[in-house]
């Protein structure tokens, strides 16, 4: 099951006024454009910004049945994606997302480093079962190669991948159920022990599902409440447990795989990722202090990045001006906004605009406060 909320001017699901539910948010900033700004607005020009759009999508996760295996298509492919098929790809926006934990989050996120992942093949005779040999024979002589993003090597990846995600129904489930049959007896191996509970977990939401051997293949992260990663486009990933802040580039445009009962797009996930193996840590986004009670949040893409503010009880703080457009959300506390000559009373759950060059000023009451707000500005 997943909860979540949306925060934005995409159509799928509209952000609208509180004092007026029939106006959109997108609408009210087209008819007041100074609020996204000049600069925005000339350089997010074809995502929409001079019709009100923002460049980024808000939005709160509350996963507690895994995410699909998916990934999300660069500029290119979307527009082509957009174009075939607008009923499944309603955009032709790319969309590089970063997830940002609120409490205890997993998930899984880009290929394994193929050491790794050669070192299942060789002691996971349920999974090696889904690789005809010679493309097993070919990934273990390539998987100690010294340039692990180099062409052979991606396309040996690429080989793999594609073995798995195609395997015929009857051997699938026939390798599966011996799998969890075996983990259940408590016969795994080392080297499995750190997925094997996962596996057991994505079995029992999703029985016989290709995408439960993906555990093999990809990373699996266990992070903290203030910790993120980012997944830029072409990288697989799958939401596994947790609540999340999850921040992208204005679209809504997945391509899934597995783990999901919604259209699986097995042939252009596969055709869309980048095959870069790495450890996890590449896909970390590290914070930084923005000032006394603000971290950021700063992935490297140009659409969007995440101040996270904590205010203890009845601290207060200022943030400076952004010469760009925001949206915050109370994730815990309350307290008080203050910008111009108006004062906002916020609780858990509140969302707020904050137009381009309005510098606020942050109270918590006697509970603290902590707020996420995503901005852009154009660089």
């Amino acid at each position: 099951m997943q909860k979540q909320l949306w925060m934005g001017t995409h159509p799928s699901s509209p952000s609208r006024l509180i004092s007026d539910v029939d106006t959109t948010l997108a609408s009210y900033l087209a008819a007041h454009p100074e609020l996204i700004g000049d600069t925005v607005r000339e350089r997010f020009a074809d995502a929409g910004a001079k019709d009100g759009n923002l460049p980024f999508l808000f939005k709160v996760l509350a996963i507690e049945k895994a995410l699909s295996i998916q990934t999300h298509p660069d500029k290119r492919m979307a527009e082509r994606l957009h174009k075939e098929r607008p009923d499944i790809y309603k955009d032709a926006n790319h969309k590089p997302e970063m997830a940002l934990a609120l409490t205890p989050f997993t998930a899984l996120c880009g290929f394994l480093p193929l050491p790794q992942i050669a070192t299942y093949l060789s002691n996971v005779p349920e999974f090696a079962a889904l690789v005809p040999r010679a493309i097993i024979n070919k990934f273990l002589v390539i998987s100690n190669s010294s340039n692990p993003s180099g062409p052979e090597e991606k396309v040996s990846l690429k080989d793999l991948f594609s073995a798995v995600m195609t395997a015929k129904e009857p051997l699938l489930k026939e390798q599966l159920t011996k799998l969890v049959r075996r983990y259940e007896l408590g016969s795994e191996q080392e080297v499995e022990k750190p997925v094997k509970d996962l596996i057991l977990r994505l079995n029992s939401q999703f029985p016989g599902d290709i995408g439960v051997f993906c555990a093999f293949v990809l990373n699996y992260v266990s992070m903290n409440p203030g910790d993120a990663i980012f997944l830029a486009a072409g990288e697989p990933h799958a939401y596994v447990s947790g609540d999340i802040i999850e921040c992208m580039a204005t679209s809504d445009n997945v391509i899934r795989a597995g783990l999901t009962p919604k259209l699986r797009d097995i042939p252009n996930l596969i055709s869309g990722l980048t095959y870069q193996s790495a450890n996890a840590s590449k896909h970390l986004v590290n914070p930084v202090p923005r000032s006394t009670h603000t971290q950021l949040y700063d992935p490297p893409i140009p659409e969007f990045s995440v101040l996270g503010l904590n205010l203890s009880p009845s601290e207060s703080e200022t943030h400076g001006a952004i010469d760009g457009p925001s949206l915050a959300i109370v994730t815990e506390g309350s307290g008080t906004v203050r910008y111009a000559d108006k004062t906002l009373n916020v609780i858990t759950g509140e969302v707020l605009f904050i137009g381009a060059g309005t510098p606020v000023q942050l109270q918590a009451s006697g509970e603290g406060l902590v707020l996420f707000r995503a901005f852009v500005e154009a660089k």
